[in-house]
């Protein structure tokens, strides 16, 4: 125990001879302690009433009122006081009595032995401190409970009926948290407006696909699966002028407000420890692969998998319902957009393409391989436009490789490193 943790710490020695409370007031003095002394039960009483403390020594032999009647009072005035009885061996019979029915913490033999009498203090002091933690730390939890209650009260008045329900939903969650995902994403569903209702499910749908083809792990494939339903929760706090509103319309004020949206997603489920990395999926969801996303500009495989994933099936539905460039695309087109972006991961995307492929929604799109400057033949089909690392076009989509240019492009990977890869149609070649 430190120093400054000693002299935090009030002792009260009661006891009906003077030259005993000296002795014991010189022995945890030089320890540091604050220490008060009285000599009978009453006085000690008294002293309790006006003064907290930490820990209480008493003798079990005084005249009026013994230790153990004096410790059972004290129990009543300052409970949260550690307490201990000084007794003789003639009395350890009726101190074991007292122990047992005075909740005292232990009792100490006269005549006793400083080193001893010391390390039984500090033992009780410790424990009392560590008790006082854990009350510390469930007070806060309290704490947290009721303005997380308090946040929810003050969401906008067509979100009340469902803030009950997510009030219910919250006190059955110490048998199992799953009853909140349905609460949360009706929530969500109250921001899902005309074209766009439905919006989470449908992302919900086609991240887990996804995670499914990875062969992630159950829990990798249910918390992604979670951060599509939940993706927008934190949209339920935004005005109505903001929320309906296409981001490129928007002002610098409304725009910086918005994109808090994930954060503040990531407060409320963080609250709730299963739902911890969802809560980290979705708070990343808008970091971009190039690094040019928010709220971090994390860049590439420091994004989360889950968030990476989450961004491609989130941005392909807003695509084609025309709330990510105000104006709806195909599903060609969507994917042809995304081909050409460099926020995406590169890899995930092809992922992603299959699955859309496997699930009928990309009828009359171009399937791809990714390939290696060496992998390349003549008659392949350019399937993306071929830049380089600065952005510049090298060769447009839809360009057919003859020599010399294949061995120009394995010159120029060299140069480029070993990243450099070239997408080329998977269906289709010239004939040489």
């Amino acid at each position: 125990m430190s120093d400054t943790q000693t002299k935090a710490f009030t002792l009260l020695l009661v006891d009906d001879e003077p030259n005993i409370l000296n002795a014991l007031k010189r022995l945890f003095r030089r320890s540091g302690y604050e220490i008060h002394i009285a000599e009978s039960g009453m006085a000690g009483l008294k002293i309790l009433e006006e003064t907290p403390v930490d820990l209480i020594i008493s003798d079990m032999r005084m005249p009026e009122m013994n230790g153990a009647e004096f410790l059972e009072q004290a129990a009543q005035l300052r409970p949260e006081a550690m307490r201990l009885l000084l007794t003789g061996y003639s009395d350890i019979n009726a101190t074991i009595e007292a122990i047992n029915k005075g909740k005292i913490y232990g009792y100490i033999a006269k005549p006793w032995n400083e080193t001893e009498l010391s390390l039984t203090v500090k033992q009780a002091l410790e424990q009392k401190a560590l008790r006082d933690e854990r009350d510390r730390l469930y007070a806060l939890t309290q704490k947290q409970n009721a303005e997380l209650k308090q946040l929810n009260a003050t969401l906008e008045d067509k979100v009340k009926q469902r803030t009950k329900q997510l009030r219910l939903a919250h006190k059955r969650l110490k048998e199992s948290y799953f009853a909140s995902i349905p609460v949360f994403a009706s929530l969500v569903r109250l921001r899902e407006e005309g074209g766009a209702e439905g919006h989470s499910k449908r992302v919900a749908d086609h991240a887990r696909a996804v995670a499914e083809k990875l062969g992630l792990d159950s829990e990798q494939i249910r918390d992604i699966y979670f951060a599509g339903l939940l993706h927008d929760i934190g949209k339920i706090t935004l005005p109505d002028e903001i929320a309906g509103k296409h981001e490129g319309n928007m002002s610098f004020a409304e725009r910086d407000q918005y994109r808090k949206h994930t954060q503040t997603a990531e407060s409320i489920l963080m609250t709730l420890e299963p739902l911890q990395n969802t809560a980290q999926i979705i708070a990343a969801m808008h970091e971009q692969f190039n690094g040019k996303g928010y709220p971090k500009g994390l860049k590439g495989e420091d994004i989360p998998l889950g968030a990476r994933i989450l961004a491609l099936a989130n941005d392909y539905d807003k695509l084609l319902h025309g709330q990510l460039l105000g104006e709806k695309l195909s599903a060609v087109d969507a994917i042809a957009w995304m081909r050409e972006s460099p926020r995406y991961d590169p890899y995930l995307l092809t992922e992603f393409i299959q699955v859309l492929e496997n699930e009928g929604e990309t009828e009359g799109s171009v399937r791809e391989l990714r390939l290696r400057p060496e992998q390349l033949k003549e008659g392949m089909i350019l399937s993306r436009n071929l830049l380089n690392s600065d952005g510049m076009l090298l060769l447009a989509k839809g360009y057919v490789l003859r020599e010399p240019m294949l061995s120009r492009i394995q010159q120029f990977a060299r140069q480029e490193g070993e990243h450099f890869v070239i997408h080329v149609e998977a269906d289709r070649m010239e004939e040489v």
